[in-house]
């Protein structure tokens, strides 16, 4: 008994001194994940994800598949750092608390990290994680499975996060939702509509989003019951913006009367709306808002209305200068790329913008990267290749990076 007990404390010292060592070490590490003691194999674990990099797929892809809910974390954040480094140190598997077969642990970043485009993720992983996701050993697993399909937008495991949305948990429940809108399948829309009446919140909230996001139009009806039956502004708020992505012209009455609510994300939202509606006789509405609107958020859902319904002059005052000098401002300039990132969709808006770019700030340069790679098309290309060695090392980077998601679009 206490010689077993001195050859397992061994074998864990051996594998945690060899993590040291680097990426020569990982087939002598690689063994120990199917140790037979508990201990060593959480330890073989911790190393591999210590040492990093895709030399250790074949290792941590076996790791996820244990039965210890310990290890099936620590492993799914190693995975998922392999394509974005550093993933693991802000994960779950770093809060972790162990108390005999009980596992406990915690988000501690937001959720909003995702693989840049052209980073090809290889399918066992995606297959490993879908399945944790669905059925691991904790609470815990599985909803941080489902967060790194997410990340890693892993299609492929659509399946597995649609079964885990009957988890009746809803910390997995609102992972595998979040991981859903990150991959942005339609094909997944029609799955998760009947938790758009949820009587969760947060659940809600987040079927909502994704219901938008993933333009369900057919969900239309149910979205506008929560709308009408909202338990409180944050539903309401959402169940409108919803309304806003699916852009049914039978809502349009409904978006211009909310342009003057009381409520800040309630006017941003119809603002939205009407800027998908498209209706040329709004343009006046929209103008006078847009000039009346001392609140932020709704006066930049005011700018992309003007925009969208053809405002694409670039004088200093103008929607569309205001949306791309917004992009210096940290706190808004996620609004703003967002805007322009639908808004880009359309050639016209682009070559309007292309000039934009030779006097632009730092700040505008790097976040025009982004929105060109999301929505730009072939005549993004030189813009992109001229940002790519502009003098600034960091408006080169995302030059160089954007350009990279580009050609993956295409």
């Amino acid at each position: 008994m206490f010689g077993q007990q001195a050859d397992t404390k061994q074998r864990a010292k051996a594998v945690h001194d060899l993590g040291k060592q680097g990426q020569e070490a990982i087939p002598k590490i690689a063994p120990y994940v199917s140790d037979p003691d508990l201990s060593v194999r959480i330890e073989a674990v911790k190393a591999l994800v210590e040492v990093g990099g895709p030399r250790t797929l074949d290792a941590l892809v076996k790791a996820a598949g244990d039965n210890d809910p310990e290890i099936q974390i620590r492993a799914t954040d190693g995975l998922v750092s392999v394509y974005l480094p550093g993933y693991a140190k802000n994960g779950m598997s770093g809060t972790i608390q162990r108390a005999g077969n009980s596992i406990k642990g915690k988000f501690t970043d937001t959720n909003d990290k995702v693989i840049d485009a052209f980073v090809q993720v290889r399918p066992d992983v995606i297959e490993v994680l879908g399945k944790l996701a669905r059925g691991g050993a904790s609470i815990e697993s599985r909803a941080n499975a489902a967060r790194g399909v997410g990340v890693l937008r892993g299609q492929a495991a659509i399946p597995d996060l649609v079964q885990a949305l009957h988890s009746k948990d809803d910390t997995v429940m609102y992972e595998a939702l979040v991981a859903i809108e990150k991959i942005r399948d339609p094909s997944a829309a029609p799955r998760i509509a009947f938790l758009v009446r949820d009587l969760d919140d947060k659940i809600q909230i987040a079927a909502l989003e994704t219901t938008g996001i993933l333009r369900n139009k057919e969900a239309a009806p149910d979205v506008r019951d929560a709308l009408a039956h909202a338990r409180n502004i944050k539903v309401r708020r959402a169940a409108l913006t919803t309304l806003a992505m699916l852009a049914d012209a039978g809502d349009h009455e409904a978006f211009l009367r909310d342009l003057n609510d009381k409520d800040d994300a309630i006017r941003a939202a119809a603002a939205e709306g009407v800027a998908r509606v498209k209706n040329p006789a709004d343009h006046g509405v929209v103008e006078k808002a847009f000039n009346d609107e001392k609140k932020m958020n709704p006066r930049l859902a005011d700018a992309f209305a003007l925009v969208s319904l053809g405002s694409t002059d670039t004088g200093e005052f103008s929607p569309l200068r205001y949306l791309v000098n917004t992009l210096n401002q940290r706190i808004y300039r996620g609004v703003a790329v967002a805007y322009l990132t639908e808004l880009c969709r359309e050639e016209s808006v682009r070559r309007t913008i292309y000039p934009m770019l030779t006097g632009a700030t730092k700040d505008e340069k790097i976040q025009m990267s982004i929105v060109l790679a999301r929505s730009g098309d072939k005549d993004s290309i030189p813009f992109l290749e001229t940002l790519s060695v502009d003098p600034d090392n960091d408006v080169a980077q995302e030059g160089i990076r954007s350009l990279r998601t580009l050609r993956a679009r295409l």
